[in-house]
């Protein structure tokens, strides 16, 4: 261990930044801050499911206890490795550099799919939010095409430049919040604070109760993919994240209260667009077309941020010889072909392969706290190695109920994903070897490895 300062990753952070980028404007904290609650959130729309699978006691609890478990060591380890790691590969070049390039790509595989099958979301919870004003949009060829439209519209927004997209998710995020703070305040005559303790244990939803939290609350580490755009990340990655934090758990937790207290419950109504109904009993027509109006206008933030998430995580593939060159021009990713899919088989699928890839970052994060401990980490996790670990064990319990509860479908359709990815990076090495593609290593990143060594892994102990 005493050699472990002569590690070439350990220096990466000795830059303010990125090395890759130069003469571009870089992300600043506050478009970060909205970039990452975008990522993970977009506001209160989806968690009405929280209410209807457990009563609002627990889905006000869950949004208050599940962040402890899941979102804040998830979000601490995305600090910790994303400031070591500055660079857009983000959580690729962790497992790479802990387990090796082989494992590395099965991560990058594994994430960019969730997240692929997470944008696919977006445009159809779009147009079921403007389908209300526009009946054409529900069914049929119409909203085919106007599913197709809209993903190819938010992708060339993506592609118009990071910047331009931080600073329009700072204004969506106002905008999709605004209506639920105006709600809170017209909701304060109507306020029942013993419509809160309402719970009922023996008719709660487990399974639709635990995705709902998990899938409201989790992709934390997504920002890392964008490290390398960020102004000084040593400094403003930890606070951008611990900022976010706190927006995120405001924004599912005041909406859930108001809705919650200041109507009488009936838990089969609490579905997704709920909190347009609630906002017309509240404050009128004029509240609803509001709350409709942030719900699209979230739904087109969340596919952006996530998209911009999924193009660098490419790039930073692609610099590091993972992927064939033309990856590194930020391609456009596969959403429209899921975009057809329902709601319900998107979410599960994405949960299913979301967990694998969080179970290497969990491993890739202790086996680098044991193994270096002496390496540099601009923001480290004021725990030892035993606390780090013991940190791992409540969401790495999470997961595995969440990967129980799946349907054989979703397992089935999730693993068969998984093997195409072990298959695929033998198939690339190969078509590296015989030229078939075109492959190239960034000479202006480091090397996580050293000069020597194939991986961490051979590195002198």
């Amino acid at each position: 261990m005493g050699q472990s300062d002569a590690i070439e990753y350990v220096n990466i952070n000795d830059q303010p930044s990125s090395p890759r980028v130069h003469g571009t404007r870089k992300v600043s904290i506050l478009p970060l801050i909205f970039l990452i609650f975008y990522e993970v959130s977009g506001g209160p729309f989806g968690v009405e499911d929280s209410v209807k699978a457990a009563g609002p006691l627990l889905a006000l609890l869950g949004f208050l206890v599940f962040p402890i478990i899941w979102s804040v060591p998830e979000a601490l380890i995305t600090a910790e490795m994303g400031t070591m790691f500055p660079e857009n590969g983000g959580y690729v070049v962790w497992v790479s550099s802990a387990l090796g390039p082989y494992w590395g790509f099965q991560q990058g595989w594994m994430k960019w799919l969730s997240g692929v099958i997470d944008n696919a979301l977006y445009p159809v919870l779009f147009l079921d939010y403007l389908k209300s004003g526009i009946p054409a949009l529900g069914n049929g060829l119409p909203r085919a095409f106007a599913a197709l439209a809209l993903t190819f519209v938010l992708t060339f927004m993506n592609y118009r430049g990071l910047t331009i997209v931080g600073w329009a998710a700072v204004l969506l995020g106002i905008f999709s919040l605004l209506p639920f703070v105006v709600m809170g305040l017209v909701s304060l005559p109507k306020l029942e604070p013993s419509r809160w303790l309402v719970v009922n244990l023996g008719e709660v939803d487990w399974n639709l109760y635990l995705n709902t939290l998990f899938w409201n609350l989790n992709y934390w580490d997504s920002i890392s993919t964008l490290a390398g755009e960020v102004d000084n990340p040593k400094k403003t990655l930890p606070k951008a994240l611990f900022y976010a934090l706190i927006l995120v758990i405001f924004g599912y937790f005041f909406p859930l209260l108001v809705g919650t207290g200041a109507i009488p419950l009936d838990r089969d109504l609490w579905t997704d667009g709920y909190f347009s109904d609630i906002a017309k009993v509240l404050g009128g027509v004029w509240l609803r077309w509001w709350i409709q109006g942030a719900a699209a206008m979230s739904n087109m933030g969340m596919f952006v941020a996530e998209m911009s998430s999924d193009s660098f995580q490419l790039l930073g593939m692609a610099e590091r010889g993972m992927l064939p060159e033309f990856f590194a021009k930020r391609s456009p990713s596969g959403v429209v072909l899921l975009s057809w899919l329902s709601f319900q088989d998107i979410v599960a699928a994405e949960n299913f392969l979301y967990c694998f890839g969080m179970i290497m970052e969990f491993i890739a994060f202790v086996w680098l706290r044991i193994q270096y401990p002496a390496a540099s980490r601009p923001y480290k996790i004021p725990t030892g190695t035993v606390g780090a670990i013991i940190m791992c064990i409540p969401p790495t319990i999470l997961i595995c109920v969440v990967l129980a509860l799946s349907t054989l479908k979703v397992a089935a359709l999730s693993v068969g994903a998984v093997v195409i990815g072990l298959v695929m990076q033998p198939c690339l090495k190969y078509a590296e070897k015989k030229r078939l593609m075109k492959f190239s290593t960034s000479a202006e990143l480091p090397d996580l490895h050293g000069p020597e060594q194939e991986s961490v892994d051979s590195l002198p102990e």
